[in-house]
């Protein structure tokens, strides 16, 4: 089964040479989100508010792929700041819940600019 390019202006736009998501068959793979408006403005408020939008970005793609953040099976955060942890942690469970959640991954790097990036991977079969 060939590959899917997923894309939608209700989310921001690639930042570079790649696609919002794609679709390999039972799985939807979701490019890094960043707290960039579908405009392509970045938001550079507070943590809460960047790591709201990075979320919220991750869920309209993963909505245009046809799936929700239910489906999630693997979450990757990045943190410029690995303080802002704690509070990442109580924005994560507005967007997944406290059950059935993905395993995760979170680690500190080196952003410029802002302080999130989150990528996801969902599992839609059966």
């Amino acid at each position: 089964m060939p590959k899917k390019i997923i894309s939608t202006p209700d989310a921001a736009p690639p930042g570079g040479p790649y696609s919002q998501a794609v679709v390999a068959g039972d799985h939807v793979y979701l490019a890094g989100a960043c707290p960039v408006l579908p405009d392509g403005t970045w938001v550079r408020g507070s943590f809460a508010e960047q790591a709201r939008l990075a979320f919220t970005n991750l869920a309209q793609v993963a909505k245009a792929a046809g799936a929700d953040l239910s489906q999630v099976v693997r979450v990757g955060v990045y943190l410029r700041d690995f303080d802002d942890f704690p509070e990442m942690n109580e924005i994560y469970v507005e967007f997944f819940g406290t059950e059935n959640l993905p395993v995760r991954t979170t680690i500190p790097v080196a952003l410029k600019g802002f302080d999130i990036e989150i990528d996801a991977i969902l599992y839609t079969g059966d």
